[in-house]
């Protein structure tokens, strides 16, 4: 097999993964390698915009109050300090870097989403500012010569040199077929989460949970998998992906109402459609449910119509291409997998539980999130703690030596059927995971997923189909496992069969690739 070696390498191309990669560029050589294109990411396609606090009327500690009370109580606090004090140094950064956010008057311009106390929400182009950052990280990587683009390169599994250390990745150059090996001082996980476990989804298809899964089998403590957030307005057209429609949208006056064109959000929070998301969706699913309808609607047919096709431009022509016009016609929305609380669990500055391993952006649980992460706090994450885990990678790993290590020999397995079975398990996923479980469905996840899995102990993927396909099972049956353990409901986790809420503030981890669930 082909071997290279490099100073330090990213896994992942989006936000946190490009900026990540700038860091190290001042530490030594730097290969960004992506299973896909450059930048194609759930950044990429991110449209509610940037919460940071750097307007007049915005304050340190009411973003950390609003972004605790999202998380349910579950945040850490040192976690949230860190990204909220220093996100508006970050954004500067990135403004001094080329990014352009809409501004008014001169100034930048402010608005404001559900659970935020004040208007703090930044965008580009008003609704295409993942796109935005990401196009300007893309750019400002150019000025370094030693950062290196592997693009169509899918990581396999984890290199290790002891039961504790991380030296490289074993990967697949998609275009060739061949097996790679990557080495290097640290290698920092930016993969993004894991939306296409469901059948519903905002995410890419590139969003299957790989560097999740791969963390896990390498033996690295996993947190808080049973936290999923469920967007709560996903587009519901028939032979339409579930197209994201911002948080935005209702922060700006959009109702939702129900097929009888009633209003119903007050009916399950004082908020209304303002709101924590874990909330909305679920009253979306309820009125559903109630009214034996697949969908709800998005109301901004009292808006100003300039004003909503300036506000939402990509929207707007989106829907547009579905026969919608949103200024005219209410928009049919449903739930729709978005962003995952869980992952990898690491320290502040991006540490996993593994020397060498550094994870950041949604792969990462720094505890940021909590049960519920607040709207808008994604991308600062993945500005912020990009940054963080890279700078933190470079001082941990100042004096170590690149090295190879000799591999065992491996055997091969292949899914002959691999779109017939991500179909499988996403409606496992969705039908038994979803925005509400019980003991039941839980049940009926981990005995499908986790019999599927075995066919893969002690083999390696062959190609990227097959590679997806065992992370997408790992990563579900640790958030079954993780959903059958809390008895109970908070934040984004929501239990028919155990409604009411857990007081004690706990958490599941999962140690030493070990899919027992532990409590602590």
């Amino acid at each position: 097999m082909k071997t290279f070696f490099y100073d330090y390498i990213v896994l992942g191309s989006g936000v946190a993964g490009l900026r990540a990669a700038i860091e190290l560029a001042g530490f030594g050589s730097v290969a960004v390698v992506t299973k896909c294109f450059l930048g194609e990411s759930s950044s990429e396609y991110a449209q509610g915009g940037v919460a940071v606090a750097l307007s007049d009327d915005d304050d340190i500690s009411l973003h950390i109050e609003d972004t605790l009370r999202a998380g349910d109580g579950l945040c850490d606090m040192k976690a949230v300090s860190t990204l909220v004090e220093q996100g508006p140094k970050y954004i500067k950064q990135l403004i001094s870097w080329g990014a352009k956010f809409d501004m008014h008057g001169g100034v930048l311009e402010f608005s404001r989403e559900a659970a935020h106390s004040v208007n703090r929400i930044i965008h580009a182009k008003g609704d295409a500012t993942g796109h935005e950052i990401v196009r300007t990280l893309k750019e400002y990587s150019k000025n370094f010569g030693n950062i290196e683009k592997i693009e169509y390169t899918y990581a396999i599994d984890f290199i290790k040199d002891a039961p504790d250390s991380v030296c490289g990745v074993f990967a697949l150059d998609e275009k060739t077929g061949e097996f790679k090996l990557y080495y290097a001082k640290a290698v920092i996980v930016a993969t993004g989460g894991a939306g296409r476990l469901y059948r519903r989804t905002t995410n890419p298809a590139v969003v299957t949970g790989d560097g999740m899964a791969m963390a896990f089998r390498a033996g690295a403590d996993m947190r808080d998998m049973e936290f999923y957030q469920f967007h709560p307005t996903g587009l519901s057209v028939p032979g339409a992906p579930a197209f994201l429609l911002s948080e935005a949208m209702r922060g700006e006056g959009g109702i939702l109402r129900n097929v009888n064109m009633e209003r119903f959000a007050a009916k399950y929070h004082p908020d209304g459609e303002l709101a924590p998301r874990d909330v909305v969706s679920r009253a979306i699913f309820f009125e559903m449910k109630q009214t034996g309808s697949d969908h709800v609607f998005l109301d901004l047919t009292h808006l100003e119509k300039d004003f909503v096709r300036n506000r939402f431009p990509k929207i707007y022509t989106t829907c547009l291409e579905y026969n919608i016009d949103i200024t005219v016609n209410p928009i049919p929305v449903s739930p729709a997998a978005h962003y995952y609380m869980g992952g990898i669990f690491t320290d502040e500055f991006g540490r996993s539980s593994l020397k060498g391993l550094y994870a950041c952006g949604e792969a990462a649980c720094n505890g940021v999130h909590g049960a519920n992460r607040l709207a808008s706090n994604s991308l600062l994450e993945g500005v912020v703690y990009g940054g963080r885990s890279a700078e933190t990678a470079a001082a941990d790993t100042m004096d170590k030596k690149v090295h190879a290590v000799e591999l065992a020999a491996f055997e091969t397995v292949s899914e002959e059927h691999a779109d017939t079975m991500v179909e499988k398990i996403q409606e496992c996923m969705w039908d038994c995971v979803g925005v509400s479980r019980n003991s039941t469905g839980l049940a009926r996840a981990k005995e499908y997923l986790g019999g599927h899995l075995t066919k893969y102990k002690n083999y390696v993927p062959v190609d990227r189909n097959t590679a997806e396909i065992r992370n997408m099972l790992t990563v579900g049956l640790l958030m079954a496992n993780a959903a059958d353990e809390r008895k109970g409901s908070r934040g984004g986790h929501y239990r028919d069969d155990y409604p009411d809420r857990i007081a004690d503030n706990w958490h599941i981890y999962f140690h030493n690739a070990e899919f027992n669930p532990v409590k602590n």
